[in-house]
């Protein structure tokens, strides 16, 4: 028995296809090499990313309009990649091989990259600074690599977070109570990436160059790859169990078979497994719900199901089964509710450096000019602040009121990032209506910089970053946790759809605000010269969809019923 207590409970191998010894594997033993490698690469990602709308107006000579609706768009696509890559960890590779092999592709993305802002002929032909022309062949070869990047985190971004949770065995309890800290902790090592890539690799880009500012990244993701494969050693390992949008459909098609087959009142007489181990490898049993009761008849048995001695899947599912299309129809109104955050969190990158680009970006009297890019540095403090504030002083006292061993229940804990969330954006409109009033009062509509310090802009990003601190960590553990087990890395990309959807819903609106408020002529809200628009218009819309989506979200949570697992995993 005590030699039984060396091993996970939880189906969890070691490299060498060998139930895990938990003295040897997981836990915080291989997290740093998970949090390193999270680390470089959002390092990598946020030095190439958070400057790229700058990258297209000057250097790819893109109107204001155009590039942030090109920057929404790829953004968009590097959060809905990871559902590629999910299917593949889930199905049939395994997180870590996903991660591996997708991380090569960023490589050789983040390498083409560089080439395409260096290498004469690739590069746009610059006349002086930030006056530069691109050739088609020229955007089309840095758009190329910006989509091998967006593939390369298709495979990296839904498998990390969930690989480094699977380090702890859910049967464990001591073990499972680290679980939660480890996703503020993973939070927190994106964050000292951004806060990097924010500050000294913005700086390069503007001050040294972009070969040198997308090189560096380049480099910063080969490390990441060889910091992820130092730890081979000492993961845990989740087996693939099989196809799980094959398994959905089953039971959409057995359900739908049996759309006349009355379901009994008693659930005992539902299709499940006798022994305690699930159908599903890597899954544990489910318990039966009473939600969406009619998918229930894909688990009841009749005379035809056993005709030829073995079970048909297409005919018959169980329960557990059953239960795993449940759990993610209940996760898809969550889900839902993340898109208009996230079309507020799009705005950093976007409207937020527009914005500062029109500010005296000195650092007091001096000639130090700070880039609006790097105005995103706020943003990472406050996560950085927040994450051990909410780890070692909220969740304490807030386990005092609630009970809860977590302090705030997942739900809970997003629908606070929700409401701080609305508050970003009204900083934001205040600052620009104040802006406006100052352009007005002193006739600066033709200044391209106005002299009014881009520090005013800190608020709007330091109230971001505390609202991300509980919506999407929240949000990281609540897919986690709620996905069946042998569907995370899906669930995971699910969750980072939200992003991307986000950034396509902000490239829609901008489009809708700027065909009706440009008819007749006029400017419109978001012209290339800001002083002549109406940039909090933009603003206060999103307070509105912000304050309906909290709204629709409470309603949500209310109705929202956690899952129930059985048994052990397979």
């Amino acid at each position: 028995m005590a030699e039984e207590d060396n091993y996970t409970k939880d189906g969890t191998l070691d490299y060498r296809n060998n139930p895990a010894n938990k003295k040897k594997t997981g836990t915080w033993k291989a997290c740093p090499f998970i949090l390193g490698n999270e680390c470089c690469e959002r390092l990598a990602y946020y030095g190439m990313s958070s400057n790229l709308l700058i990258y297209f107006t000057t250097q790819l000579n893109q109107q204001n309009a155009t590039a942030s609706k090109n920057l929404s768009n790829w953004s968009g696509t590097c959060y809905v990649m990871p559902l590629v890559g999910a299917f593949l960890a889930d199905a049939y590779l395994g997180r870590y091989w996903t991660i591996a092999s997708f991380s090569t592709i960023y490589v050789l993305g983040m390498t083409l990259l560089t080439l395409s802002a260096s290498v004469p002929g690739l590069r746009p032909k610059c006349y002086k600074k930030d006056e530069c022309y691109a050739t088609s062949s020229q955007t089309a070869v840095c758009f190329l690599a910006l989509y091998l990047v967006a593939l390369g985190t298709g495979g990296i971004k839904p498998c990390v977070s969930s690989y480094g949770a699977d380090q702890f065995d859910d049967a464990d309890e001591v073990e499972k109570g680290h679980k939660s800290s480890f996703f503020s902790w993973f939070y927190f090592s994106i964050n000292i990436g951004a806060l990097i890539a924010s500050s000294i690799l913005v700086w390069i880009q503007v001050n040294i160059g972009w070969g040198w500012g997308f090189g560096v990244p380049a480099v910063a993701m080969a490390i990441a790859v060889a910091f992820f494969f130092s730890g081979t050693r000492l993961y845990r390992y989740q087996k693939p169990g099989g196809s799980p949008l094959t398994r959905i459909c089953q039971v959409l098609v057995a359900s739908l078979r049996k759309y006349r087959v009355a379901v009994p009142g008693d659930k005992s007489l539902l299709y499940e497994t006798a022994d305690a181990e699930s159908a599903i490898v890597g899954s544990r049993k489910l318990d039966h719900t009473n939600q969406f009761r009619f998918f229930d008849k894909a688990a009841v048995e009749t005379q035809s199901d056993h005709m030829k001695g073995s079970v048909d899947p297409w005919k018959l599912c169980t329960v557990t089964q059953v239960e795993e299309l449940k759990a993610v129809i209940r996760l898809l109104p969550v889900w839902a509710t993340g898109i208009i955050f996230a079309t507020v969190y799009g705005q950093m990158s976007t409207l937020f450096v527009l914005q500062g680009l029109t500010m005296d970006a000195r650092v007091g009297k001096s000639s130090f000019e700070i880039p609006a890019a790097s105005l995103g540095i706020f943003d990472t403090l406050s996560v950085i602040f927040w994450v051990p504030i909410y780890d070692r002083m909220i969740v304490p006292v807030a386990r005092k009121f609630t009970g809860h061993k977590n302090g705030l229940t997942q739900l809970q804990r997003m629908g606070t990032g929700l409401f701080i969330s609305v508050f970003s954006m009204l900083s934001a409109g205040i600052l620009e209506l104040i802006r406006l009033r100052y352009v007005r009062r002193h006739n600066y509509y033709d200044l391209k910089v106005i002299p009014m310090s881009i520090f005013w802009q800190v608020p709007q990003y330091f109230i971001i970053g505390c609202a991300e601190v509980f919506m999407f960590i929240g949000q990281l553990e609540f897919f986690y946790e709620q996905a069946p087990d042998a569907m995370r890395s899906l669930c995971s990309a699910l969750q980072l759809t939200t992003v991307a959807l986000g950034n396509y819903l902000s490239t829609l609106l901008v489009t809708i605000v700027t065909r009706i408020s440009t008819r007749n002529g006029k400017l419109g809200w978001i012209p290339d010269n800001l002083n002549y628009g109406h940039l909090h218009y933009f603003y206060w819309l999103l307070v509105v969809l912000s304050v309906l989506n909290l709204g629709a979200f409470l309603l949500v949570a209310k109705w929202y019923t956690y899952k129930k697992p059985l048994g052990t995993l397979r």
